[in-house]
Order: C-alpha cells, then structure tokens, then sequence
C-alpha cells in the first residue's frame, strides 16, 4: 500500500483534488498507524499481535491486511513516515535562515523539539532497535540513511559557509564537524529520553553549542 502521505502528494503535483474516497483511505490508513504505535509503544513491538491492531484501530481484520501485508510492515510504515516527518523538519531548520550561527541554533532546537513531540515513536524505535537495523527488507535501511546523509550535507555546508565568511575557524573537515554536533545533541537526547528528571534537554541550543563555541582550552 502506498504511503498515505505520498499519495495525497502525488495527487496535488497532478492538480487533482484526492477523491473523498482517497482522503477517506488515508484517514483509515492513519488511524491504523495511530493504534499501532499505541499498542508497540505500550506493550513492544513483539507482543503486538495484527488482531490486536485491528481491534484497538476499530477495523475488521481483513480492512487491516488490505493496508498491510504483516506485522513488519505497519512498522515500516511508521518508521518511513516518522523519518520523511523529521527529514522535512531539520532541512527547513537549517534552510530557514542564511546566518550559520542560527542555522545551528534552528537544527539544536528543532531536533530536540521533534524527539519530544514524538516520544512515543522515539521510545519504541529505540527500545526495539537500539538505534541498529531492525531486520528490514532491502531498500528501507539504504533510504532512511540517504535522508541522514542529506542533513548532514547541508549541515555541514552551514559550517563550511561560516569557514569560508571567517566566523568560524576551520579546525575539521565540514562533514566531520557537522557529524560531531549531530552526535552531541543526540548525546544529549538519549541521556533525556533515560532520565528526564536528572538530565533535562536544554531549552537554550547554546549549552550545545558553546561545546563547539568555546571550547575546552583556556587560552
């Protein structure tokens, strides 16, 4: 089944109004994606039964299966949708301004805001996954690491724009530079998602990014 979202795209590129049928398709679509996230992130993914998913979404087991092959595939689902959310999300961060100091203050706060928007999602892929494949078809892995590579291009051409404009010195490569930040906020993020009592994910982007501003040297 094509993606819900894809479809409706696909629909405004060719200037055709979705059909109330379609429209009514994706709904369903989506709330079958809703009760399965509910039910994984509640129980795991592994004690999730197809049955349970079509009971908690209020649609006859067959309506299920005509949206979804297995199991798997509702995950899948659900990763590819979550991932193309949060693709469109950082990109717009970091192509929202022209500055590169706020361009990394926009990626800081727009990643930690998507983690806690969608804790239920984030808690699942990783409690299930522990960030590493998760057994998925060829294709799937290769597209989601396309769309982190995409990020990290245009990130690190926020540092190489600030390299070349003088404002920041060039002490790495811009990639590399671009990775080490995406991995410090994602530091600090996991260390939230385990205690967010004791370790709060900072409201200012700027505790992040005086690691790289300032340095630990006193010179």
């Amino acid at each position: 089944m094509e993606n819900g979202l894809k479809l409706l795209k696909n629909q405004t590129m060719q200037n055709n109004e979705p059909s109330r049928r379609e429209r009514e398709k994706v709904r369903q679509r989506q709330e079958m994606l809703a009760a399965a996230l509910d039910l994984f992130s509640e129980k795991g993914y592994h004690k999730v039964s197809m049955h349970e998913v079509a009971e908690k979404s209020e649609f006859a087991i067959g309506t299920l299966y005509k949206f979804f092959k297995n199991k798997e595939d509702i995950y899948k689902a659900l990763l590819l949708e979550q991932s193309d959310k949060f693709h469109q999300a950082l990109m717009g961060a970091i192509e929202n301004s022209d500055d590169e100091i706020e361009i990394l203050r926009n990626y800081v706060r727009t990643k930690g805001e998507l983690f806690r928007r969608n804790l239920p999602f984030i808690r699942l892929y990783f409690a299930e996954t522990r960030g590493a494949s998760f057994n998925l078809k060829a294709g799937l892995d290769e597209e989601l690491r396309k769309g982190y590579l995409d990020i990290l291009e245009r990130l690190a051409s926020a540092f190489k724009n600030g390299i070349k404009n003088k404002r920041f010195k060039k002490i790495a490569d811009p990639f590399y530079l671009a990775v080490a930040l995406d991995s410090a906020i994602n530091a600090f993020l996991f260390l939230w998602l385990e205690a967010p009592d004791r370790h709060p994910f900072p409201d200012d982007p700027n505790t992040i990014l005086d690691i790289f501003f300032k340095g630990l040297l006193d010179l």
